[in-house]
Order: C-alpha cells, then structure tokens, then sequence
C-alpha cells in the first residue's frame, strides 16, 4: 500500500467518525430543541401572564421540566404530537 492510500484511509476514518457523532448529535435534536427554546419560551410566557410555578420552584425550572419532557417524548416517539 502506498502512503497516499494510507492518508486516504485515514481521513476516511475521521469522517466516519465524524459523520458518527453528527447522527447521534442530530438524533437527540428533539430533546435539545425542548430545553433549548421549549423551556425558556414557557418561562417567558409565564412572566408576561404573571403566572406563577408550581411547588414554589423557578418558571425557568418548570420551563426545563416541561421542555425537557416534551422533547424526551418527541424523540422517542419521533414526532413532537
């Protein structure tokens, strides 16, 4: 094998490796997209009503519990209703 194939092979692995870790970033997206935008959209929603949370925790943790459930069960399920 000459070393040019060697370079190729091995920049071939990096993006398998590469490729590996993007479909499983990109799998848990639901999840992430709950607790990053789900979650503080409930909060501000929640100050702009003057709605308090629950069980005297912060809206930005009930936001968290929300989102967060929300995006578990849509990744799990595959689709978000």
């Amino acid at each position: 094998m000459n070393p040019s194939n060697i370079a190729y092979l091995n920049g071939l692995w990096e993006v398998n490796a590469m490729a590996t870790v993007l479909k499983q970033v990109l799998a848990w997206m639901p999840f992430f997209f709950g607790i990053g935008f789900i979650a503080p959209l409930v909060a501000q929603m929640m100050v702009l009503w003057d709605i308090p949370a629950p069980f005297g925790m912060s809206r930005i943790a009930f936001g968290l519990i929300i989102g967060g459930s929300w995006g578990l069960v849509a990744n799990i399920r595959g689709r978000w209703l």
